[in-house]
């Protein structure tokens, strides 16, 4: 086994936050040492839980199309890595929607798994808890709206679950700026 399998191995077979996830550890991530694109977003919803594939849900089927890309081109993990802040649902919060990622799952594995994929080229931040973690402390509504400062190593985007169609309603600019700049920044990274 390689370096890179074993670490993957040693992922997937992680407990390290079992006594706390209410429907135990499933570690869903999909990377490879050759993928140019890492998706970093949060963690796992129940749906995802429950596949074992992420973003096997309706927030996936936005985040695909907002990148331009068919289900076998996203899921091609030679080409694009998907890495959460936290590997396993972690259950609801009590304000409501899903608790925020175990803090135990980024310090972890993220620094190693990331040095296993050297061909990277562009890393999209899908929702505050990638951002904060990337970038520091700051309001995602103006990181998003700032996306060409963070080119061409990342592109931060709110999350595209039901809940940000109602943050786009709001930002009227995302939709007709954004999507088509990702698309681009997508081909472009895919191309290098």
């Amino acid at each position: 086994m390689t370096t890179f399998d074993t670490l993957l191995a040693d992922v997937r077979a992680c407990t390290a936050c079992s006594d706390v996830l209410p429907l135990g550890p499933r570690p869903v991530i999909q990377l490879s040492p050759t993928a140019r694109i890492l998706i970093a977003s949060q963690a796992p919803g129940t749906k995802v839980h429950l596949s074992g594939i992420p973003f096997s849900d309706s927030s996936g089927d936005r985040l695909r199309d907002w990148m331009g890309l068919s289900k076998d081109e996203f899921y091609d993990a030679s080409t694009i890595a998907i890495v959460p802040m936290g590997f396993c649902y972690p259950g609801r919060s009590p304000a409501g929607g899903d608790a925020p990622p175990r803090p135990e799952c980024a310090p972890l594995w993220r620094s190693r798994l990331l040095g296993q994929m050297p061909a990277l080229r562009l890393t999209l931040l899908v929702g505050a808890y990638a951002q904060v973690h990337v970038l520091g402390p700051g309001r995602m509504a103006e990181r998003v709206m700032a996306f060409r400062d963070y080119l061409p190593r990342y592109f931060p985007l709110p999350h595209p679950s039901w809940r940000s169609r109602h943050w786009a309603t709001k930002n009227p600019w995302f939709e007709t700026e954004v999507p088509p700049a990702l698309r681009l920044a997508v081909q472009e990274a895919l191309a290098s």
